[in-house]
């Protein structure tokens, strides 16, 4: 195209948009096709069409699999950009009519949800009856991707991140305890000491798990040598008493974890929230608790920078800290 004519260029539609972005992410125009809830021949036509009105070949089809092209890959970029935006004028619009109504996608990490869930999902019920709150358990890992992609507006996880583009909300910070079988010499103990940990075989999380990640910096903390900390759950004693040879069996969340150390496989760290839940399913665990200033780690709402319905997110964040003091946590100011 001329430039000329650059003045009276087509504009591409937010369907043409939608099913390029969507065949963008599948590679498949019958996977893409049902992601957005649009016929096979209708989305083919619409990135045609899209390919037509911008003067360039985005897709690279064969009879057996479809390509994105260097162009193809430059602006799926800039596509999945202008939709997100599209996006978030929607939501402020949503929000500016009425606050607290519509859909709030709340991600959660698998370490948060059971404890902590009832009482979110409470609030909501009892405070803000219009909101339509959809909750989607996954590691943080996942979640972040889910919140910068425009997939879910808000999280409940474990700060601090570290990372751009978004707000912490801090709503409570709370200690984590030492589970032990019945027999264990710390089992029942109160005032442990944090080096206690060196002498330990300390079960884990599977890898994903922030909740592994900040056990292991605790270990660390208490000046033990982490050995083995990739794929195997366990660390190692340093010394001292022995519960044995180290644990190397995997567990993917907390209530297998528990049942582990309930079989005398080892020892692990709970935050408090999961305690009532988690320990009294077997008769087989005691519950150790350290020395000030225990182990602690902190949880909060996490927003986008800039989200539309920021003011909304806020005002949750301060009503849920009010609903969780009735917890087992040091619920935090907006400052903390």
């Amino acid at each position: 195209m001329t430039k000329g004519n650059s003045g009276r260029r087509r504009q591409p539609s937010l369907a043409q948009l939608r099913a390029f972005a969507a065949v963008a992410e599948h590679l498949h125009f019958r996977d893409a096709a049902a992601a957005i809830g649009m016929s096979q021949p209708a989305l083919s036509g619409a990135v045609s069409a899209l390919e037509e009105t911008l003067g360039v070949t985005l897709l690279e089809r064969t009879t057996r699999k479809v390509l994105l092209s260097p162009a193809g890959e430059r602006l799926a970029v800039r596509a999945k950009a202008v939709l997100a935006e599209v996006g978030a004028l929607l939501e402020e619009a949503e929000a500016v009519r009425a606050p607290f109504t519509g859909a709030l996608r709340l991600g959660v990490i698998p370490t948060v949800a059971p404890y902590l869930l009832p009482t979110v999902l409470r609030l909501t019920h009892d405070q803000y009856p219009d909101l339509d709150l959809q909750v989607h358990e996954e590691q943080t890992a996942s979640l972040l991707d889910g919140l910068a992609g425009g997939r879910l507006d808000l999280l409940l996880l474990a700060v601090p991140l570290g990372i751009p583009g978004v707000v912490e909300l801090p709503l409570f910070d709370e200690d984590f305890v030492l589970v032990t079988p019945l027999d264990h010499w710390l089992g029942g103990r109160e005032g442990i000491p944090r080096p206690a940990l060196r002498e330990l075989n300390l079960l884990l999380l599977d890898e994903g798990h922030c909740l592994r990640d900040q056990a292991l910096d605790i270990c660390r903390e208490a000046g033990r040598a982490i050995k083995g900390a990739g794929r195997s759950p366990s660390v190692e004693g340093g010394g001292g008493r022995r519960e044995g040879a180290p644990v190397t069996t995997t567990a993917a969340g907390l209530s297998t974890l528990v049942q582990l150390v309930a079989g005398g496989l080892g020892c692990t760290l709970l935050p408090r929230t999961a305690v009532k839940v988690e320990t009294t399913r077997s008769n087989q665990l005691l519950t150790g608790y350290f020395a000030d200033p225990a182990p602690s780690r902190r949880i909060a709402l996490v927003m986008r920078t800039g989200a539309a319905r920021g003011a909304e997110y806020r005002e949750l964040a301060a009503a849920l800290r009010e609903a969780l003091r009735p917890l087992p946590v040091r619920v935090l100011g907006p400052d903390a």
